[in-house]
């Protein structure tokens, strides 16, 4: 039996379900991964399946996921146990790509969109990316870790600010996914903790001292909608 997710409200409004990735492989070894592209870990699968039974009842028309498999493996697989039967499509947006375009239109209505992009990515660790959280702790101190994992404005050697992963984040939100939304179309983002965290601040206008204390967990769904011009969180 599948575990559905409740929502209140009326059922012909339309949502916005954010999905952090399932457990990957650096997840289960304590390692900073930022932007290395790992894929998930059996846990990891096991969860994007679980996340895709609560959300299988609930319309999906187009899919966004960062540039990195772990997202991308999350969102399949938990479509894969979704019951619409339509086939999410990965699309190149590459215009001189011409090998995947679909001639047929029954085929092309029993596809959902699937559009990666860098701007959902995780935040970039630089230095610490492929590091055990614990060593790193004993090279660089424990505050000091703590202070560039949670602080808004703290960048790790060569690495990215919440702050920064927030300018690139938002305006990608804005630009490329709302306008589907406000046309009505029901959409999933499946992405990380750090380029999630942007996205709830923004739906939920949150300060940049609550941004940094929000805990994301693996491949839960959280569905927003909105009423009245205003986001209102139905789930997460």
């Amino acid at each position: 039996m599948k575990e559905a997710v409740e929502t209140s409200g009326d059922p012909k409004v339309n949502r916005l379900i954010l999905l952090r990735h399932g457990e990957s492989c650096w997840n289960k070894k304590n390692i900073f991964t930022g932007w290395v592209n790992i894929s998930l870990s059996r846990k990891g699968i096991e969860e994007s399946l679980k996340a895709g039974n609560k959300i299988a009842t609930l319309p999906i028309d187009l899919i966004f996921t960062s540039a990195l498999i772990r997202s991308q493996m999350t969102a399949l697989l938990a479509m894969g146990v979704h019951l619409d039967e339509r086939s999410p499509c990965l699309l190149n947006t590459d215009p001189s790509c011409k090998e995947e375009r679909l001639f047929s239109e029954q085929l092309h209505d029993n596809c959902i969109p699937l559009y990666t992009a860098w701007q959902l990515n995780e935040r970039c660790y630089g230095q610490l990316q492929g590091m055990n959280k614990e060593k790193a702790q004993q090279h660089y101190g424990t505050e000091q870790i703590q202070a560039w994992r949670r602080g808004y404005d703290a960048i790790p050697p060569e690495g990215e600010s919440l702050k920064e992963t927030t300018e690139r984040v938002v305006p990608y939100l804005k630009e490329q996914i709302f306008p589907h939304f406000f046309k009505g179309k029901n959409i999933l983002i499946c992405a990380h903790g750090n380029s999630l965290r942007p996205i709830i601040m923004h739906l939920e206008s949150l300060s940049k001292e609550e941004v940094v204390r929000l805990e994301i967990g693996t491949a839960i769904p959280y569905i927003y909608a909105m009423k009245e011009g205003k986001w209102y969180r139905q789930y997460g």
